[in-house]
């Protein structure tokens, strides 16, 4: 036992966890909240402007009661909202591109927890859970990979190997300490981070099937009929129906939706994860098809990621390196000089 705490407690301490499933957690939710607003850019006035039906006085009340706040309620102008809807549009790219990320990831969650609660009647599920995850990639070095940051931090080792100045013994010391120091607080932010996330993952997934086991409509299989005859959830009524016609099949996916959800805090630590995180997929591809909820697909799509291993999102590096030569480009924009011995790849410390 204390062998088996020994081990996790240097893994938490040492060296940074699933900085691959952290990009990725970065990317998905950057562009998922950067889409969002794209699309809602035609209402944003009924949503979150002056035009709202829900004033900024009656969000203020509210924000009495539940605690929240919102960039959004400071002024009634509409140059103002403008202004922030322009900036939160900005803030989701960079986010996303992995600019500065540990200063936009504070913009971030501040543009993604004011936008809910100015609105917070109007959602879907879909933004709770990015609301979740993008406070807790703040503690998260989700730049450190598949960013420019990381791109940045790569340019800048090379030309320090380039010019190799002599330091000062003193200085570089205590540089030394304070970059180790710095390095290790992060890390150490950064794992407890990513099992906050694994974690919420897995409550929310366990919760849910639960929930659904204590429903009738769940128990005889009838539950995927009544959410296909909702005009709420019928972007397509035409592909409703034809996929309502099918009762076994019906029944079948409630049966199997409810069995992921609740096994699936069960098999993360063995390989049936694999085919139980791409049943999950299809899951979630069927929701946002039927049941026009993309969103909320996307955020949950986006979460399953965080299980899957670096060496998984390594190898899908290679594969797209295979089908776009980025090796040779890379190659022909930085030869390595005559005489000189190949710099090896640096994973970079940029967050």
């Amino acid at each position: 036992m204390l062998a088996r705490f020994a081990t996790l407690l240097t893994l938490l301490l040492e060296r940074p966890i699933s900085l691959y499933a952290a990009a990725v957690l970065r990317i998905g939710y950057g562009f998922l909240y950067f889409a969002f607003l794209l699309r809602e850019f035609p209402h944003r006035d009924e949503i979150w402007g002056p035009g709202s039906p829900w004033t900024p006085a009656l969000a203020r009340q509210l924000f009495d009661q539940t605690g929240w706040a919102s960039i959004l309620t400071l002024s009634g102008s509409r140059a103002y909202f403008e202004a922030c809807y322009a900036a939160a549009l900005v803030i989701s790219a960079l986010f996303m591109l992995g600019w500065r990320t540990r200063a936009v990831s504070v913009l971030f969650a501040v543009v993604v927890t004011s936008f809910h609660a100015r609105a917070i009647f109007m959602t879907d599920g879909g933004d709770n859970l990015i609301l979740l995850m993008a406070l807790y990639l703040v503690v998260t070095a989700c730049g450190r990979r598949w960013s420019l940051d990381a791109r940045r931090t790569r340019l800048r080792a090379s030309a320090v190997r380039t010019v190799r100045l002599p330091p000062d013994q003193a200085s570089g010391e205590l540089r030394r300490h304070l970059h180790d120091a710095r390095l290790q607080v992060t890390t150490v932010l950064h794992n407890c981070g990513m099992l906050v996330i694994a974690a919420q993952v897995c409550f929310l997934y366990g919760s849910a099937g639960l929930y659904k086991v204590q429903g009738a409509s769940w128990g005889n299989g009838t539950a995927l009929h009544y959410a296909l005859n909702l005009d709420l959830f019928q972007p397509w009524p035409e592909l409703s129906r034809m996929a309502d016609g099918h009762d076994v099949l019906i029944a079948i996916t409630c049966y199997l939706t409810v069995l992921l959800q609740v096994a699936f805090p069960f098999v993360l630590f063995g390989r049936l994860k694999y085919p139980v995180l791409t049943m999950l997929l299809s899951m979630h591809l069927g929701i946002a098809l039927f049941l026009g909820l993309p969103l909320f697909s996307g955020a949950m799509i986006a979460a399953d990621a965080v299980f899957l291993p670096d060496r998984f999102y390594r190898y899908l590096g290679q594969l797209l390196m295979r089908v776009v030569p980025w090796t040779d480009v890379r190659k022909a924009r930085n030869p390595t000089p005559a005489g000189a011995a190949p710099v090896p790849p640096q994973s970079g410390t940029a967050s």
